[in-house]
């Protein structure tokens, strides 16, 4: 039998084939999740390798990546071809996000993992909250963003009674936030997601649906500046990843096709369901020391 690698050691007593088999079963659990909300597995990857499994955070951080750049790999695809995906948003606002990475990628050794966990749970939690106000008439209306208008950034989705046009707001604050997600995707592996869909949906005024698939879009590049540091530290485990990534390519692939027959309603419901959960238990795992491993 192959000798259980080092970032698998907290399961000894399980062989290595019924481990990898249940990796890839979270794993897809997390694609799927990821792939439906535009969150990205990460989210749910990380906690579950973490105190499920009792991986070392660096190495779950560094699957975690790995399976982030995959869901958005089987998502975006799919996405854009639809017609759902803004790449236009989607690219302009991963500059943010990139740069944003890479410097809380270099952060990720200076700072507390469990204070950042803390602080993330309560974005997470006031996200959710946020997530659930009805948009104002008045903010819906109005004239158009004119950097929106410069940039060609408006433009429409599908919907049962044909193309829905729409338009951008605020796009200098939502740029921001992309920023600080891009940050907090290089500090805890997560595609960061919750905030990027917070961002276009709340303040950019973009439909949930098309959040969400430009999220999907947007969170693999993200991961993927951050993923890079992480191998060159030596972070990433192949035996790991491994079937995390297969897991995540089936689930997110499986999410991708309930998405487009979802209610946008019930979606939302999920989401601010999941951001909710996942921000008590960063915030419970924080404080009692789940994550003092980084």
């Amino acid at each position: 039998m192959i000798p259980v690698p080092s970032t698998l050691r907290a399961r000894e007593s399980m062989n290595l084939d019924a481990l990898t088999l249940l990796l890839a079963a979270a794993s897809l659990a997390g694609g799927f999740l990821g792939s439906l909300t535009g969150l990205g597995g990460g989210v749910v990857i990380v906690p579950v390798l973490t105190l499920v499994f009792g991986i070392d955070l660096r190495y779950a951080i560094g699957a975690s990546l790995v399976s982030v750049i995959a869901t958005s790999s089987a998502a975006a695809a799919a996405y854009v071809r639809d017609g759902y995906s803004n790449l236009r948003v989607g690219m302009f606002l991963e500059v943010a996000t990139t740069l944003g990475a890479v410097a809380g990628t270099m952060l990720a050794r200076r700072l507390p993992l469990a204070a950042v966990a803390i602080i993330f749970g309560v974005v997470l939690i006031w996200s959710a909250f946020l997530s659930l106000r009805e948009r104002s008439g008045a903010d819906a209306g109005g004239p158009p963003d004119r950097l929106a208008t410069a940039l060609r950034m408006d433009s429409s989705y599908p919907t049962p009674a044909g193309p829905q046009p729409y338009h951008l707001r605020r796009i200098p604050l939502g740029w921001l936030i992309m920023a600080i997600a891009g940050a907090l995707s290089g500090l805890l592996g997560i595609g960061s997601g919750a905030l990027k869909v917070l961002a276009m949906d709340q303040i950019m005024r973009l439909p949930f649906k098309v959040s969400t698939t430009t999220s999907n879009f947007m969170i693999g590049v993200t991961a993927a500046a951050s993923a890079g540091l992480y191998l060159q530290r030596g972070y990433i485990d192949p035996a790991l990843a491994g079937p995390v990534m297969l897991g995540v390519l089936v689930g997110a692939t499986l999410g991708t096709r309930v998405l487009v027959k979802a209610r946008p309603a019930v979606l939302r419901v999920v989401f601010v369901v999941v951001l909710f959960a996942l921000g008590c238990e960063m915030i419970y795992h924080g404080a009692t020391g789940g994550f003092s491993g980084g």
